[in-house]
């Protein structure tokens, strides 16, 4: 039987940073749930569909195949068999994947998939609907969390090594903005599964995180 982790929580909380990692010490699968959005956004795309057609843009997820691998050690995203890892990180394809997963068949595909994934492999799942939505029956769920100053200041000092200025009280403002429209979407809302524990990682290192992270797995799986 496959072992699933679910980590959900706010923007800037650090959900994909730990989760690549905790799937790299247990030689899990990642599940990129973001760069399957963009997957499909890249079929939405190449079908030259507005992303405003609401039913055109739900029969054509029905047509979406889209799976995780490896190559290389390095994780793949694969549409129809095809590989468009390559593709993801276009400006225009992320524009498509934010406008569509609004769509209930966009994310009842994707989730379906996900759950497909799921129940064959052992996989770490990051977002803000996994515990409850996509995979409500995961052996460990986290709700991986950190104050909003704490995530602008996360936020501004990435922006800061990129040599990008940014002012902290507009990024915090938008931070705190985010969390309330994703607390309040109609559809999958952010919200702490009731069996989740929660961590505050507001005055831990990641090390300090994956630690945690690692020994809850390991009661949760007796080992």
């Amino acid at each position: 039987m496959s072992f699933n982790i679910a980590i959900d929580g706010p923007a800037g909380a650090g959900k994909s940073t730990i989760a690549k990692k905790i799937a790299a010490e247990l030689s899990f699968i990642y599940v990129d749930t973001g760069a399957m959005y963009r997957a499909m956004g890249l079929l939405f795309l190449r079908k030259g569909i507005d992303p405003k057609d609401s039913a055109a843009i739900e029969a054509a997820a029905l047509e979406a195949d889209v799976t995780i691998g490896y190559e290389n050690g390095e994780q793949q995203v694969y549409l129809n068999g095809e590989n468009v890892t390559a593709s993801l990180r276009n400006e225009e394809v992320g524009n498509m994947a934010s406008a569509t997963s609004i769509y209930p068949g966009v994310r009842r595909q994707l989730t379906a998939l996900q759950k497909e994934m799921a129940a064959n492999q052992d996989v770490v799942m990051d977002g803000r609907d996994i515990g409850t939505a996509v995979l409500p029956d995961a052996q460990l769920k986290i709700y991986l969390t950190a104050s909003s100053h704490v995530r602008a200041v996360r936020r501004y000092e990435e922006l800061k090594a990129k040599g990008i200025e940014g002012d902290l009280a507009v990024i915090e403002a938008d931070i705190i903005e985010r969390d309330q429209r994703d607390m309040n979407r109609e559809i999958s809302p952010l919200r702490r599964a009731e069996d989740a524990v929660e961590v505050d990682s507001s005055n831990m290192t990641i090390e300090e995180v994956v630690e945690t992270v690692q020994r809850l797995c390991k009661e949760r799986r007796g080992v």
